[in-house]
């Protein structure tokens, strides 16, 4: 019974973290569909580009929301399981990845994939759910990764790796609380978020990524290209 119970878990997992927060957020603000914006994806940095600051906000929100209650049911009813404990967000990721609730067919209605985010936030809420104090860590950083470098990508991919470290540690100290199983959380979101991001990684290495204009990076190098037109309006000129 208890192994039906555990599987069930992580099906709800999967089905909690499909809930496409951005695009019943964005769709209610402006009846856009996220999914014709920008990257196309569900998360908070498309929702904050399709309807603003506080809808991409709520947005993030509510997906950190998933990954903790994908957690906390699992510890509710699977007390002693700590690998259901990590399947659930797994799951809640995948699903927020991989929404069951967004299918996108080609122009002939054949069946291509599940549309949906990159991650970050469900993977930061069941770094919560497993530990709550992580969030005074990891978000912190995360915001610092965010408006120091601009890359929505990197700050993606950073929670992952900031919540192995702080998993790491916590393992190391022989923390109340800690179990191995908890790294291996961080290290599987790492790889969910990777794969996800794999088209944002080809970017960053090009040179051809999107930076955040409220970031020091986004703000360094718009003032960079307005120097630039500048000298080639006075080069035009002469």
């Amino acid at each position: 019974m208890q192994l039906l119970i555990d599987i069930g878990l992580v099906v709800l997992g999967y089905l909690i973290g499909s809930i496409p927060s951005g695009l019943i957020i964005v769709k209610l603000k402006t009846g856009k569909d996220i999914r014709q914006v920008e990257s196309g994806r569900t998360g908070g940095t498309n929702a904050m580009r399709a309807a603003g600051f506080w809808a991409g906000l709520l947005t993030a929100f509510s997906d950190i929301l998933k990954g903790i209650v994908a957690v906390w049911l699992a510890q509710w009813l699977s007390p002693a399981n700590h690998w259901v404990h990590i399947l659930a967000p797994i799951a809640a990721i995948l699903g927020h990845n991989y929404s069951l609730y967004l299918p996108d067919f080609d122009e002939n209605g054949r069946f291509k994939r599940f549309r949906g985010g990159a991650g970050g936030a469900p993977a930061l809420g069941g770094a919560i759910g497993l530990w709550a104090p992580s969030v005074l860590i990891i978000l912190p950083l995360g915001a610092l990764v965010f408006f120091s470098l601009g890359y929505a990508s990197v700050t993606t991919l950073s929670v992952a790796f900031f919540a192995i470290i702080v998993m790491a540690v916590r393992l190391a100290v022989g923390a109340p609380g800690a179990y191995w199983t908890d790294v291996v959380y961080g290290v599987v979101a790492g790889a969910l978020l990777t794969v996800a991001l794999l088209p944002n990684i080809k970017k960053l290495l090009s040179g051809t990524e999107r930076v955040v204009n409220i970031s020091l990076h986004g703000r360094i190098k718009a003032r960079k290209e307005l120097q630039r037109d500048a000298e080639e309006a006075l080069d035009d000129v002469e």
